[in-house]
């Protein structure tokens, strides 16, 4: 059987997109990914992750969902929460890709009520969790591939702004990001800022 993991990146950034991941894993290739040392893409290094993302997206089938920082501004503009955004991402992911069973990382606080959703959406075999990325290598696997993503597109903003500075992580507690944002005033700000997260909308 084929298991098809998800998990996402960029979840509580306020730069850049949320990314989504899909892989599908046949059930007999896990011990092939315990011996690559695939785990939690927040357990490996940057250039770890690289590496098992290439090879991974070599070996097996996948999709990413990327969704905007504009994208999110819309969507929670028209009363869908960040939860639900997520939930569509997976759900397109299921949908595109007609896995036999899926393992989700579980966004809501009820795991569930999140597992009851997406299977009665999408008709699928799901499970949904909590740490799933730790404990379903299949899950290990997509959040690699979903933070190496979302990484390679930071990167590339960076460049652009290196001039004043890069822009960081893209994560509000950091630094480099806070000092970013202090470049422009709320009007101003690129299209690839949050700007329906607090930490932007307190800067009007």
């Amino acid at each position: 059987m084929d298991v098809l993991g998800i998990d996402e990146a960029g979840r509580g950034s306020v730069l850049g997109p949320l990314v989504i991941a899909g892989v599908s894993i046949p059930e007999n290739k896990c011990s092939i990914l315990e011996r690559m040392g695939v785990k939690d893409s927040k357990r490996l290094t940057r250039s770890r992750r690289h590496i098992l993302a290439r090879k991974l997206e070599k070996m097996f089938d996948f999709k990413t969902v990327i969704i905007s920082a504009k994208e999110i501004d819309e969507l929670r503009a028209d009363g869908v929460n960040l939860n639900e955004i997520e939930r569509l991402g997976m759900e397109k992911i299921i949908s595109e890709m007609n896995p036999e069973k899926v393992i989700v990382d579980a966004v809501d606080i009820k795991a569930d009520r999140f597992q009851e959703v997406i299977s009665k959406s999408t008709g699928a075999n799901v499970i949904a969790e909590h740490k799933a990325d730790d404990n379903y290598i299949e899950v290990s696997a997509a959040s690699i591939i979903a933070k190496q993503t979302r990484d390679e597109i930071i990167a590339q903003i960076n460049k652009n702004y290196r001039k004043i500075g890069g822009i960081g992580s893209g994560y509000p507690s950091d630094p480099t990001t806070k000092k970013f944002l202090a470049n422009f005033t709320y009007d101003e700000m690129p299209d690839f800022v949050r700007k329906s997260w607090a930490t932007v909308k307190n800067m009007k």
